[in-house]
C-alpha cells in the first residue's frame, strides 16, 4: 500500500496537501525575492551602484536557472522517450558498466549513499520515485527493442548539477571578492599617510631634489640588472613574489604617483585607493555572470568525462596554471615599469615617476587580465561542485567519483587557488590594472559618470549636425557639467587637428576612458 502511495498522481491527491505544499514553496521563493530585493535597496542608498549592478547579474543568472529548470522539466517526458540501440550507448562512458556490476555485487558504495539519503530524505524518495518512472520509460523502449537515450532520473542529476554549479560559481566570487577587498582595504593606512603629509602644492612643484634611481626601495625591489640572466631572473622573481609580500609600500606609493602623473597631474592629492576600490567593484559585476563561453567549457569537460581518462584531475590543473601564470605577469608588470626608469636614469631631478602603458599587458589589453581571472574562478568553481555534487548524489565511492589518490589533489588545489586568488592574485590585479594607458570610469564619483555621459552625447550630436553644415566653429564646445569640482585635476583633453589642419584644445572623448 505504502509503495503503491508513492505513485500516486495529482488527481488522488488531497487537496490540503497540494495548497500546503504550494504555500511553502511560493513562501519560500518570494522570501528569497525580497531579500534580494532589500539587499539591492541597501546598496542604491549607500550609492554602491557597482555592486547593485553585480546583484542584477546574479538575480539574471537565477532567471536563467529557472528557465532551464523548467525546460528540462517540460521536456524531460520527451527526452526520456527517445529510444536508440543499447550499442550507441556502450561508448564513451563516464563508468565501466563492468566495474559497477562488480561494485554493487561488494556492496562498495551503500554506505556512503545511504548516509547521505538519511541526512537529505528527499534524495532517496526523489530516487525511488525516478526509478518507477525510468522503468515505466524503459518498458515503451524495450518494446522497440531499444533503449532510452537518457533516463528520468539521469535528467534529474544533470538538472541539479546545473543549480549546483552556478551557486558555486556566485558563491565562490563573492568569497573572493570579500577576502581580496579586506586584503586591499589593509593598503588604506599608506594612503592615508600620504594624504595626511601636509604640504603647499605649488611649493612642491618648485622644490626640486634628486633621487638617485638604484637607491630607491622600488627600484631594488625589483630592478635585477641588464641583459638575458636578468630577464630570466626576473621572470623567476616574480613568480615567487606573488606569493609573499606581492604589494609592498614601496609599490603602492610608486604606482599611485605614477597614475596620478599620468592621468591627474594637478590632483596630487588623489585618493588614489578610494578609486582603486570603485574600479574593483565595478570589475566585479563582470566576473558573477557565468558567460556563454563557460558553458561550453562546461560542454566540453562533460563531453571528455570519460572513464579511464581522469578528465576530472587533469582539468582541475587549467586554472591552477593560469592562476600562476597571471600572478606572475603582474609582478612582472611592476617590474617592466622599475626596468624603464632604472634603465635610462642613474639620478633624476624630483620624485621617481613610472609610466603606465598598455604595451606591459598581454596583447596590449589590461581586461584580458581580467577575463582570464573569470575564467579561473569558475573553473576552480566548476571543480568544487562537481566534487561535492557526485559526493551526495553517487557516494564517495563512486566510479565516477575517481581514486582517492586524483581526488586528493583535486581538493588540494582547489582551497589554494580560492586562497592564492583572494590574498594575492585579485588585490594584484586592483593596483596592477590601473597601469594601463586609459584610466576607468571609476575615477570619477557616479553622478559625475551620469552627468559626463550625458554631455558627450550632446557633444557627439553637436559634432554630427556641425559636421553637415561645415561650419569653421565646429571645434567649439560646451564645458562638461561640474567641470569645476568633479573634473578638477583629472587630464580629459588631448591634441587634435580640426579640418583646417590647427591644433586644438578638445574636450574627452571616449577613448580616454577604459569603461571595464
Amino acid at each position: 500500500m505504502g509503495g503503491h502511495g508513492e505513485g500516486v498522481s495529482l488527481e488522488f491527491t488531497p487537496t490540503w496537501v497540494v495548497a500546503g505544499v504550494c504555500t511553502i514553496i511560493v513562501a519560500i521563493s518570494l522570501a528569497v525575492e525580497r531579500l534580494l530585493h532589500h539587499f539591492g535597496t541597501v546598496l542604491k542608498k549607500k550609492k554602491q551602484k557597482p555592486l547593485f549592478e553585480a546583484l542584477q547579474k546574479v538575480k539574471e543568472e537565477l532567471m536563467l536557472l529557472g528557465f532551464i529548470s523548467l525546460f528540462l522539466t517540460v521536456t524531460q517526458g520527451l527526452i526520456s522517450k527517445i529510444c536508440v540501440r543499447e550499442e550507441v550507448l556502450m561508448h564513451m562512458l563516464p563508468c565501466s558498466k563492468q566495474e559497477a556490476e562488480l561494485s554493487k555485487h561488494k556492496n562498495v558504495t551503500t554506505t556512503t549513499t545511504e548516509h547521505f539519503q538519511s541526512l537529505i530524505p528527499i534524495v532517496g524518495t526523489t530516487r525511488r520515485l525516478l526509478a518507477e518512472h525510468a522503468a515505466a520509460e524503459a518498458g515503451y523502449c524495450s518494446l522497440k527493442d531499444k533503449t532510452p537515450l537518457l533516463s528520468l532520473e539521469a535528467l534529474h542529476h544533470l538538472h541539479i548539477f546545473i543549480f549546483v554549479l552556478a551557486i558555486s560559481h556566485v558563491t565562490f566570487c563573492a568569497l573572493t571578492v570579500v577576502f581580496g577587498s579586506t586584503r586591499i582595504y589593509q593598503w588604506k593606512k599608506w594612503e592615508d599617510a600620504l594624504a595626511d603629509e601636509s604640504f603647499d602644492p605649488e611649493a612642491a612643484l618648485v622644490k626640486k631634489s634628486v633621487t638617485h634611481v638604484h637607491q630607491h626601495a622600488f627600484i631594488k625591489e625589483h630592478f635585477l640588472g641588464i641583459g638575458k640572466d636578468s630577464v630570466f631572473l626576473g621572470w623567476t622573481q616574480s613568480f615567487f613574489k606573488q606569493f609573499y609580500g606581492s604589494v609592498t609600500k614601496a609599490d603602492y606609493v610608486t604606482l599611485r604617483l605614477g597614475f596620478i602623473k599620468t592621468h591627474c597631474k594637478g590632483n596630487p592629492k588623489l585618493n588614489f585607493h578610494k578609486y582603486m576600490m570603485r574600479a574593483l567593484e565595478d570589475d566585479f559585476k563582470h566576473v558573477v555572470g557565468i558567460s556563454w563561453y563557460l558553458w561550453i567549457f562546461v560542454v566540453i569537460f562533460l563531453l571528455l568525462n570519460v572513464n579511464g581518462w581522469h578528465t576530472y584531475f587533469w582539468i582541475a590543473f587549467i586554472p591552477f596554471i593560469l592562476l600562476l601564470a597571471v600572478g606572475t605577469k603582474l609582478e612582472h608588470v611592476i617590474s617592466q615599469l622599475a626596468h624603464e626608469v632604472a634603465e635610462k636614469h642613474v639620478a633624476i631631478e624630483g620624485e621617481l615617476v613610472v609610466k603606465p602603458s598598455d604595451e606591459h599587458f598581454w596583447f596590449s589589453k589590461p581586461e584580458f587580465v581580467l577575463f582570464l581571472i573569470h575564467f579561473i574562478l569558475f573553473q576552480n568553481a566548476f571543480e568544487i561542485a562537481f566534487f561535492f555534487w557526485i559526493w551526495v548524489t553517487y557516494g564517495f565511492d563512486s566510479c565516477i567519483m575517481g581514486q582517492v589518490r586524483y581526488i586528493v589533489p583535486r581538493l588540494v588545489i582547489g582551497v589554494f587557488i580560492q586562497v592564492l586568488c583572494s590574498y594575492s592574485t585579485l588585490p594584484l590585479y586592483a593596483i596592477v590594472s590601473q597601469m594601463g594607458s586609459n584610466y576607468k570610469k571609476a575615477i570619477f564619483e557616479e553622478n559625475v559618470q551620469v552627468g559626463l555621459v550625458g554631455w558627450a552625447q550632446k557633444v557627439k550630436n553637436k559634432r554630427a549636425s556641425n559636421g553637415n553644415e561645415g561650419s569653421s566653429n565646429a571645434g567649439t564646445t560646451p564645458s562638461p557639467p561640474g567641470a569645476g569640482a568633479g573634473f578638477a585635476g583629472i587630464q580629459l583633453s588631448r591634441l587634435t587637428r580640426n579640418n583646417a589642419g590647427e591644433t586644438t584644445q578638445n574636450e574627452i572623448t571616449p577613448a580616454h576612458v577604459n569603461n571595464h
